[in-house]
């Protein structure tokens, strides 16, 4: 893939930024500026080598129509609370490509951002129909000279801003994605060994394909969350009213077999935090893995499985985790998750949270985000690179 810097002398280009500014949000109220923030360094880049910057992202599910929800403005005023520092101004356009956009292109100065409306506001973005799309991507490309793709959390889309513009403009990768990918290349090609994973996280089934993948290359699979309970299941137990998935309960015994084949261990909760209810003040009570009461609920793992998962982090010199080990958001139960995280900030060698909940859950239980190796912006996209697949929005940069 391209660089920023294989582009050559980007001063008074017009360049067109695809980043992921996708945070949870509550009115005008950002709930976590974590992917803002990982935007900076290639604006920056951009805007003190004299490029005017143009950048397009996505907030939320509008489904193809103007949504007051999901308006980027918020975001557009936080990222120029946070450029403001490097002396960088930074606008913000009410529409995508529309005259609103068209106009602050043309009054754009060199070393200045300029921020599009949300790009989900415009139906074509996500459509199945590539003409649909390349109409989108042509009026994009319309707007900029060339493109930059920064947005590690949607390059698994194949959409209009992401995959079909990097077709009709010269193209690079920025620095966010080249980080993200130099990253997943450690936890798949060639991991410092021993190597741990660890997988949370509501279902079984989200994870079927990065944990077929992962029986390969890892050295331990570390089951907490929500989906554990499909595990327990498959070894016979008992799980009250906990989250279960019958219909993989077949595959996740061909997973245990499988592991066992393989010399990979399988680690599972010993004991379980459970309540009558999913209740932040429902009563809390600690029972073991293999004897949940019929009439509980399973919300996190238990403090001695919690310290036994970050006995195993603590002698891995590669750890990654995705998903957290219970209902983090509750402090009643987030001690497995708060466990594990504070495991990986003291690893010696590479730990990586593999964003979404995760990502979200470490910031929230107050971790800073240098405790770790590398935090990713973008869960689904790790994901689908951990399962092997072909992400089109990194396929497209490798073409000429």
């Amino acid at each position: 893939m391209k660089t920023i810097e294989e582009l050559g002398d980007v001063a008074g280009l017009r360049v067109l930024v695809r980043s992921d500014l996708n945070v949870p949000i509550d009115g005008e109220t950002i709930g976590d500026d974590g992917r803002i923030r990982a935007s900076l360094p290639t604006l920056v880049q951009l805007a003190k080598a004299g490029a005017k910057v143009i950048v397009t992202a996505h907030l939320g599910r509008p489904k193809g129509t103007p949504d007051p929800k999901f308006t980027l403005a918020p975001v557009a005023k936080r990222l120029g609370e946070l450029l403001q520092p490097e002396g960088i101004t930074v606008h913000f356009a009410a529409d995508v490509t529309g005259d609103s956009a068209q106009e602050a292109v043309q009054e754009l100065d060199e070393g200045e951002v300029l921020l599009l409306e949300n790009v989900r506001y415009d139906p074509r973005e996500e459509s199945k129909d590539e003409a649909q799309r390349g109409a989108l991507a042509e009026e994009l490309a319309a707007l900029a000279d060339v493109f930059v793709s920064d947005g590690f959390g949607v390059v698994h889309r194949k959409q209009a801003s992401v995959y079909d513009v990097a077709r009709q403009l010269p193209h690079a990768a920025g620095g966010l994605v080249l980080a993200e990918v130099d990253v997943l290349k450690k936890l798949t090609e060639s991991p410092q060994r021993p190597y741990v994973v660890v997988l949370g996280g509501a279902k079984v089934s989200d994870k079927l394909a990065v944990i077929d993948n992962l029986l390969a290359k890892a050295d331990k699979l570390l089951i907490g969350g929500g989906m554990v309970f499909t595990f327990l299941k498959a070894q016979g137990h008992e799980v009250g009213k906990s989250l279960l998935e019958d219909d993989q309960l077949d595959t996740v015994k061909g997973y245990l077999e499988t592991a066992k084949a393989k010399g990979v261990e399988i680690v599972l909760p010993t004991d379980i935090v459970v309540a009558p209810e999913f209740k932040a003040d429902s009563p809390a009570t600690v029972v073991a893995a293999d004897a949940i009461p019929a009439d509980q609920l399973g919300l996190d793992i238990g403090p001695d499985s919690a310290k036994a998962f970050a006995a195993e982090i603590a002698g891995a010199k590669t750890v990654f985790w995705n998903g957290p080990m219970g209902v983090f958001e509750m402090e009643a139960f987030a001690g497995g998750t708060k466990a594990v995280a504070q495991a990986l900030t003291e690893v010696d060698g590479l730990s990586v949270v593999g964003g979404g909940d995760s990502a979200a859950a470490v910031r929230q239980l107050g971790f800073a985000d240098d405790a770790f190796g590398h935090i990713s912006t973008g869960g689904g996209a790790s994901l689908e690179y951990l399962e092997g697949k072909e992400l089109p929005g990194l396929a497209v940069l490798e073409e000429d």
